[in-house]
């Protein structure tokens, strides 16, 4: 219960920062510089425990990778998708008068910029997260955390930079982007954790 509990408040607070630096301000710059930094210290104090996901996409990477039991799957993704939820109505109370204004995607780049962001942030998570020449090290939290930072400044105008089917529900249910596409986030997010943990796999074969 402690590895659900964990998951559930580090996603929490990565999905509400989200929202508060979009619908309640934080800049160009300092938006994905502190997105990937509540993604980076949550990862420091709960990653001990439930592994640091918060990210039903990374929860399926480190699954394939063999670093996650089967049975953890679906209430990992529970409380990652609950924690998204609340996070969107406590933003939604926080926010006051202000109106969202949702983001207009191109299917077609957003579902390859969200692709490819989630597969390096995936392919990092299991590099220096699971990695056994990596074990015990301290630094990846911070390399998850600018992975993310990375791809919000790479291609965030393009899909909104989500890398995360939960922070995709949570800035549905905030208005940030249409529920018409919340489809978009979630295949090319799932999708890019199974192709990671593939490529993890083929790579480090004696890691398995």
């Amino acid at each position: 219960m402690n590895k659900y509990i964990t998951e559930f408040i580090g996603t929490f607070f990565l999905v509400l920062t989200v929202g508060c630096l979009v619908l309640i301000g934080g800049g160009v710059v300092i938006a994905p510089l502190a997105i990937g930094s509540a993604l980076m210290v949550m990862i420091y104090a709960g990653g001990h425990i439930s592994g640091g996901h918060y990210n039903p996409a990374v929860t399926l990477g480190v699954w394939l990778r063999g670093r996650c039991p089967k049975g953890d799957v679906i209430p990992y993704w529970l409380a990652q998708l609950l924690a998204a939820v609340l996070a969107a109505a406590v933003l939604n109370y926080l926010k006051g008068e202000v109106q969202a204004k949702p983001m207009a995607l191109k299917v077609g780049p957003a579902l390859l910029a969200e692709f490819l962001f989630t597969f390096a942030l995936v392919y990092v998570v299991l590099n220096s997260a699971t990695a056994k020449a990596n074990a015990g090290n301290s630094f990846y939290g911070l390399a998850i955390g600018f992975t993310v930072m990375t791809g919000a400044f790479a291609v965030g105008t393009i899909s909104g930079g989500a890398f995360n089917p939960a922070v995709a529900l949570g800035i549905s249910i905030m208005g940030l982007t249409s529920w018409s596409n919340i489809w978009v986030y979630f295949l090319a997010n799932l999708s890019a954790g199974v192709a990671a943990a593939a490529a993890f796999n083929f790579l480090s074969p004696e890691d398995a």
